[in-house]
């Protein structure tokens, strides 16, 4: 049976209060398990929409999640999902989160797509991607959930935007054919010691073959993605545990690094 308005708002207000209250809520699809994934990106849309409103920040990009066939397996699902960014999300290199900022917070290290033209699907590959894409730069991605013990199924990733919080971006940019995106690898680094490695061809396979997909998506949805977007890929390897008090470095070959601390 498909959601009324009333539930719809319901739900969405119980993943906005366990982020603003900072207690995580139980996951939505123990009270509707008939949840559709269509139906959470109808709730993940609601809170994007309230935080433009009521927090008075700007969308300035999506993030793509599940782009590793091993997470897929493990939340049975056989493509990607997508988050809004806002400018609210955005942490400067090097810098700290505030005290907390994280519920069950995790980081991950990717690559971030800026976008000089737009791109809206259908058939957009990846030298549509790399045409319309103006750099390409480091990123740490800080996921948090607003559903407790990260128990969680696609329908309520989707509907908590993705399970994002915030992002942090590196200071260097590279032009996205200046460097193999495919072949890059990727260390994580908590406090100096290396917790997470991997390359470019866990995400999708290619970088830029996820902004595709995200844009395939979108566009059938009716939607797209702007100039000026941005567009975070997809994670190069296994994601770790932030922990307050911590600090992450995330270095991307080809591409430099990015750090900051919990």
């Amino acid at each position: 049976m498909s959601l009324v308005a009333d539930e719809f708002s319901a739900l969405a207000e119980r993943l906005w209060r366990a982020g603003s209250e900072r207690r995580p809520c139980e996951p939505l699809t123990d009270d509707f398990p008939a949840l559709t994934v269509a139906e959470a990106y109808r709730i993940s849309k609601l809170n994007l929409e309230r935080r433009l409103k009521e927090r008075r920040e700007r969308l300035v990009g999506r993030k793509i999640g599940l782009t590793s066939a091993a997470v897929q397996k493990q939340l049975g699902v056989d493509q990607p999902d997508f988050g809004y960014l806002t400018s609210g999300m955005q942490v400067s290199d090097g810098s700290s989160l505030a005290s907390g900022a994280l519920l069950q917070g995790k980081v991950e290290g990717e690559v971030v797509f800026s976008l000089k033209q737009p791109l809206r699907g259908p058939g957009v590959g990846i030298a549509e991607v790399l045409a319309a894409t103006d750099w390409v730069a480091p990123c740490i991605e800080i996921i948090d959930s607003r559903v407790r013990d990260w128990k969680i199924k696609i329908q309520d990733t989707i509907a908590d935007n993705a399970s994002s919080a915030y992002f942090v971006l590196g200071a260097r940019r590279t032009s996205p054919t200046g460097v193999d995106l495919k072949a890059s690898k990727m260390t994580l680094a908590i406090d100096g010691e290396v917790r997470s490695t991997g390359q470019g061809t866990a995400c999708l396979g290619d970088p830029a073959l996820a902004v595709a997909w995200l844009a395939n998506a979108l566009g059938a949805l009716g939607d797209g993605l702007s100039a000026g977007d941005i567009v975070l890929s997809g994670a190069y390897g296994p994601v770790v545990r932030f922990e307050p008090g911590s600090r992450c470095e995330v270095e991307i070959e080809g591409l430099g690094k990015v750090a900051c601390s919990c």
